[in-house]
């Protein structure tokens, strides 16, 4: 039978601060995620979501160039199915309502707790 297993994956972070961006990548290739890729605002994002199509990306809601609303947008519009979690400082809870509404499945608050981090990348690679 299937044993129970930690649900690995592809994941795209997009994130305009390298600090971030790190912490992220470093949570989660210790817990058996892949990240096959990384940019640093939403127009590179959008450009990486089409050529990687990754199980998840991680979307910065602060970014230069296109924000992280704009970029999820266009991520949905490439592909409606897309898993997306927001990340956030807080303070941002209008975008965040927006966000879902758009259609991110859930967002992380800056600063990152790692066991709420994978929690949520977790229940959402599972669906």
């Amino acid at each position: 039978m299937a044993e129970e297993q930690i649900p690995g994956g592809t994941i795209l972070i997009v994130e305009d601060t390298k600090f971030m961006r790190l912490m992220l990548r470093d949570i989660f290739e210790r817990n058996g995620y892949e990240v096959i890729g990384e940019a640093v605002n939403g127009k590179e994002g959008v450009e990486k979501y089409e050529e990687l199509l990754p199980d998840l990306t991680t979307l910065d809601i602060s970014m230069p160039e296109m924000d992280g609303i704009e970029t999820l947008r266009a991520i949905m519009k490439i592909d409606p199915a897309a898993k997306v979690v927001m990340v956030s400082a807080m303070g941002y809870k209008d975008k965040i309502m927006d966000a879902v509404k758009s259609g991110a499945k859930d967002f992380i608050i800056k600063p990152f707790e790692e066991k709420k981090v994978l929690s949520v990348v977790q229940n959402i690679l599972k669906k």
